[in-house]
């Protein structure tokens, strides 16, 4: 009768144990703002447009190794890499856009533990001017 207990303790200490350690290094993925495919852009980033009568919509999904995880370099990058894919897109519509206000993208980041990937996505809209 011991034995079965101790038996039983230990697989429930290891079940324990491995669930503690998957939620540790499980997998996110940030928001999604849109079910349009993504586009390749680069190697590490892939964008999204959904146009309309004011100008478009921009999705980007950003993604990089980091070591140690930087969120405001990340944050740096996606913004960076959504106003670049904003005006690229204007320019192949020929037309112009207003500037992007920087603060009005929404960003969401996660990090992937087991390899070391962070993630963003990037969502903003680009108004045409008239």
């Amino acid at each position: 009768m011991k034995k079965l207990l101790l038996l039983l303790f230990l697989n429930i200490e290891f079940t324990v144990t491995l669930l503690v350690c998957l939620l540790l290094v499980s997998c996110a993925s940030p928001l999604h703002y849109t079910n349009s495919p993504l586009l390749t852009y680069d190697k590490d980033t892939e964008y999204s447009v959904e146009e309309n009568t004011e100008g478009f919509a921009l999705t980007v999904s950003y993604a990089r190794y980091q070591l140690i995880p930087e969120s405001t370099a990340l944050a740096i990058a996606c913004k960076s890499a959504f106003t670049s894919i904003a005006w690229e897109v204007a320019e192949t519509k020929n037309r112009k856009i207003k500037h992007v206000n920087e603060q009005r993208i929404k960003i969401s980041w996660s990090r992937n533990g087991l390899t070391g990937i962070t993630s963003c996505r990037a969502y903003g809209l680009a108004e045409w001017i008239k």
